[in-house]
């Protein structure tokens, strides 16, 4: 009886060791750096506009498909493209305004989009006083801190203003900050109005600096405004690499489309360590009734032409470029 006793606790706890022993492997086989193929993101910036992408990054999305993501920031689209066209990043995040231009530059192996996030723009346009009723008329005459010319951040503000029926000579459009010091000139005191992404924006209407009254992308429309990139030569010789990834952007796009804002905010905190989760929660919920995010990675021919009307209206190219030559969809409707 002892006997039998004795033998069948040994045989549960062999059977413990066995089970404990499958759950490590398999926490090893998921995360094994062995198994999962690095590539390296440079991302324009750092904002809660590209909730999808963290939200792959956050979820094992990436891991799940074998891929090992380094995200590093790198400001300003001209910057990512460099980045890329150098092979410092397999693989950058940006305008694809920036592959425009490259591609008319007359580039060999030119940057394709094969992946689109955001289908218009981010920004949000700060006040330095405190305005109840705002009007887009009351920038007549006022300094605004718009970004790089040629960028899409300045190019959708000026298209804005087209579309409230703004002459942009009526306005003060300082391009002579860069994208990244945006915020402080602003707080320096330079410019009656500043357009910043989140949380940035958020973040200075907390500490009474600036106060959100518009929306620039609602006004501006709908088009690719951020898209993954790398160069022709790259897609066409990594193509499960492009596939794995677009897929994982895919499932972090779904995510965002099927989930409330704060179980999106709760998903990504971790990439935004000092916003608060009710502050989060509230500026996903901007991004999300502003319709920020494609519902799939394809980007459609008709939002890449709204592209091109903005940047030829704005005099930074003279006419169209091919979409096919540009747009390599890897996601497939």
């Amino acid at each position: 009886m002892v006997g039998d006793y004795v033998k069948k606790k040994f045989c549960f706890v062999l059977m413990g060791f066995a089970f404990i022993s499958i759950l490590i492997s398999g926490c090893k086989s998921k995360n094994s750096d062995e198994k999962l193929t690095k590539i390296t993101l440079g991302e324009v910036t750092h904002s809660a506009f590209y909730a999808p992408l963290y939200v792959a990054l956050e979820n094992g999305y990436f891991m799940d498909e074998g891929l090992d993501i380094d995200l590093t920031l790198i400001s300003g689209a001209n910057n990512v493209t460099a980045a890329v066209l150098s092979g410092d990043v397999e693989i950058g995040f940006c305008g694809p305004e920036a592959t425009i231009y490259i591609y008319n530059g007359g580039e060999s192996d030119y940057i394709q989009s094969f992946a689109g996030l955001t289908k218009r723009d981010g920004q949000f346009l700060v006040s330095r006083e405190k305005i109840n009723n705002f009007d887009w008329n009351m920038l007549k005459g006022k300094e605004v801190l718009a970004g790089r010319v040629g960028g899409m951040p300045e190019l959708n503000f000026e298209n804005a203003l087209k579309n409230t029926g703004i002459n942009k000579k009526d306005v003060n459009i300082n391009t002579s900050v860069d994208f990244a010091s945006l915020t402080s000139a602003f707080l320096s005191g330079s410019g009656d109005y500043v357009n910043l992404f989140e949380p940035n924006a958020t973040k200075l209407e907390n500490l009474g600096y600036g106060y959100i009254v518009a929306s620039i992308g609602e006004k501006s429309g709908e088009m690719p405004y951020t898209a993954f990139n790398a160069k022709k030569s790259y897609i066409k010789n990594n193509p499960e690499i492009i596939e794995s990834f677009t897929s994982a952007i895919a499932k972090g796009l779904k995510f965002v489309d099927e989930n409330d804002s704060k179980t999106i905010a709760n998903a990504i905190i971790g990439e935004f360590p000092d916003t608060s989760i009710n502050d989060l929660t509230t500026i996903i919920d901007r991004y999300k009734s502003s319709d920020s995010w494609l519902k799939t990675p394809y980007i459609e021919e008709t939002l890449f032409k709204n592209l091109e009307d903005v940047i030829i209206d704005s005099g930074e190219i003279k006419d169209y470029v091919p979409y096919e030559d540009l747009i390599n969809n890897a996601y497939k409707k």
